[in-house]
C-alpha cells in the first residue's frame, strides 16, 4: 500500500521540530520541549491509527484536537522567546499544511 502523504508530511515536521526544540534553553528541555515532542509523536500515532481504522470519525476528531494543541504549544514557545520568528513561521506553515490535509481527509470520510 502506498504511504500516506500526510504521514510523510508529519514525519518531516517532526524532524524539523526536533531540531528546533533542541535549541530551546536547558530549563525548558523537560517541560515545554518535552510536551511538544510528545504532541508531535502523538499526532503521528493518530495519523497511523486513523489510516488503519475502518471507522475513522472519532480518531480524526482526536487528530484534529492534537493538531490544535501542538499549534498552541508552538505559538507559546514563540511568545516566550524560545523559538525565533522565522522558525515559528516555517513550523506553523508545516502544521497548516497538515491541517488542510486532515480537513480534506475528514471531508472525504464523511462522503
Amino acid at each position: 500500500m502506498e504511504e500516506l502523504k500526510i504521514r510523510q508530511k508529519c514525519e518531516d515536521m517532526i524532524e524539523y521540530g526536533y531540531k528546533a526544540v533542541a535549541q530551546f534553553p536547558r530549563s525548558e528541555r523537560h517541560t515545554l520541549a518535552a510536551d511538544i515532542k510528545r504532541s508531535m509523536l502523538s499526532l503521528l500515532a493518530l495519523i497511523i491509527t486513523c489510516n488503519k481504522r475502518y471507522y475513522k470519525k472519532t480518531t480524526m476528531q482526536d487528530l484534529d484536537v492534537e493538531l490544535d494543541v501542538l499549534r498552541s504549544y508552538i505559538r507559546l514557545a514563540m511568545r516566550l522567546g524560545f523559538l525565533p520568528l522565522r522558525k515559528y513561521e516555517l513550523w506553523a506553515g508545516m502544521l497548516n499544511e497538515i491541517g488542510r490535509m486532515v480537513g480534506g481527509w475528514m471531508k472525504s470520510a464523511r462522503a
